[in-house]
């Protein structure tokens, strides 16, 4: 039964063959179903993969670029306020010298009078002067007569010499009557030679009474140059013992007094002693000054205006003035007059305002606050300070080019406001600087701007 329902070899060998195949098909539509999936899997992740890697590439490469805060200058406004220092000084004030040598006789104004223009400070006593003057007195006198009577001389030889012609004249006509009087037989020729010798006699007169006339001209000419020059030395003794009264040039008040009554007192210049309790003393030296004057109702104030401000300093412009020591009190100023040169020092601009103190509260030497409203056409930049490198290079910035790079650029300062600073030149006021630049930040190192948030 068993041997009945056994397949035969062949059927079995025939069944395995197509259940191969059958087998075989299936494997295969699978395998292709597999690999066209995966084609069209490719096709929409791959490209997503490649822009991933990518991405996380520029990622890590920004991640190596350091990141710095970029700012822009910005303008200063157009007008602004200065203070500046300033010292009080006197429009008029002055030194007096004595012009005349003696002993101090008496003075009469002490530190501190307000005294007024001619009023007679001291007195020098001075007996060589007195001395020379009535010298020079007497020599103008013997002047004036050398000149009289060179004058009187001279009008004497004016009249030989008329008279010398007179009888010049008389010679002459007779002279010539006797040659009439020889021709007819009238006189013996020796007559008429006589009176020819007498018409010579009276030429050489004239001649010499020309002569003396002459010389008593140059005689007068002398005399009265004489006396001009005595006169001359006169006036002068008179000016010097003048000078033995000393007054003030101008109304102001004493501000020194050098000498003492006694002190022996050489022409331009004086010798100290010990004048008054508040006086200093000192020895007998020359080139010392009997008094200081100063003129206190019309003061100067010196300021130094720095070169960055001084083109737009205009000459009668207003100011204010303040002294620490009356804080309730404003004085008016006007600029005057400048040095119109920098000083190649402290590159400031010499200017002197003009201060009215009428009242004298303001006194010369004061130390002074001036405010002055300056107008700039072309204003600076402004930036923190925090944004300066200063190094061997010089004062310089640190900005961010177009290609994200650094580099650092040199630049002129002006006034420091403490936090921030004026610069003068070097900026555009288009470039990106970094705020607060390290020494990080090199010279071509590429960098990643962020606007710096206010």
């Amino acid at each position: 039964m068993d041997s009945q329902h056994r397949p035969s070899p062949d059927s079995e060998q025939k069944t395995t063959s197509r259940k191969q195949k059958r087998g075989i098909g299936g494997i295969g539509w699978a395998v292709i179903g597999a690999v066209f999936f995966a084609s069209l899997l490719a096709i929409g992740i791959l490209p997503r993969l490649g822009q991933k890697s990518e991405l996380q590439a520029a990622v890590k490469e920004a991640s190596t670029v350091p990141s710095v805060n970029v700012m822009t200058p910005r303008r200063a406004t157009g007008a602004t306020k200065v203070e500046l220092p300033g010292s009080v000084v006197a429009l008029n004030q002055t030194t007096i010298y004595a012009r005349s040598t003696g002993y101090l006789r008496r003075w009469y104004a002490d530190i501190g009078d307000r005294v007024r223009a001619g009023q007679l400070l001291a007195e020098i006593d001075s007996p060589d002067t007195d001395q020379q003057v009535l010298q020079a007195k007497a020599e103008l006198v013997q002047a004036q007569a050398n000149v009289s009577q060179a004058r009187a001389n001279l009008a004497k030889g004016i009249s030989d010499l008329k008279q010398a012609r007179a009888n010049l004249l008389i010679a002459r006509q007779s002279w010539e009557r006797w040659q009439v009087l020889v021709k007819k037989g009238a006189v013996a020729q020796q007559d008429a030679d006589t009176k020819y010798a007498t018409y010579l006699a009276n030429i050489a007169s004239v001649e010499s009474a020309q002569n003396t006339i002459n010389s008593d001209s140059a005689n007068l000419n002398a005399a009265q140059a004489s006396f001009y020059a005595s006169q001359a030395n006169y006036q002068r003794n008179i000016l010097l013992q003048s000078y033995t009264k000393v007054t003030a040039p101008f109304a102001g008040i004493i501000t020194a007094r050098n000498v003492n009554t006694g002190v022996l007192i050489s022409s331009g210049t004086s010798n100290t002693t010990t004048s008054s309790s508040i006086s200093t003393t000192s020895t007998n030296t020359s080139n010392t000054s009997l008094y200081t004057i100063a003129d206190y109702n019309k003061l100067d104030v010196n300021i130094n205006v720095p070169q960055s401000l001084s083109g737009s300093l205009k000459i009668g412009q207003t100011t204010q003035v303040t002294v620490k020591e009356l804080p309730q009190r404003v004085f008016a100023g006007k600029v005057v007059r400048t040095s119109n040169a920098i000083d190649p020092t402290t590159r400031t601009l010499l200017t002197q305002l003009e201060v009215h103190n009428s009242d004298a509260t303001l006194r010369p030497g004061m130390y002074a606050n001036v405010k002055l409203d300056i107008k700039r056409n072309d204003p600076p930049f402004i930036l923190p300070d925090s944004a300066l490198v200063v190094n061997a290079g010089g004062t310089q910035v640190a900005t961010v080019t177009k290609d994200q790079t650094v580099h650092y650029q040199k630049v002129a300062v002006g006034r420091d406001y403490g936090t921030e600073i004026e610069i003068t030149s070097g900026l555009t006021g288009n470039e990106s600087l970094i705020a607060t630049p390290t020494v990080d930040e090199t010279e071509g190192l590429r960098v990643q701007p962020v606007a710096q948030t206010k």
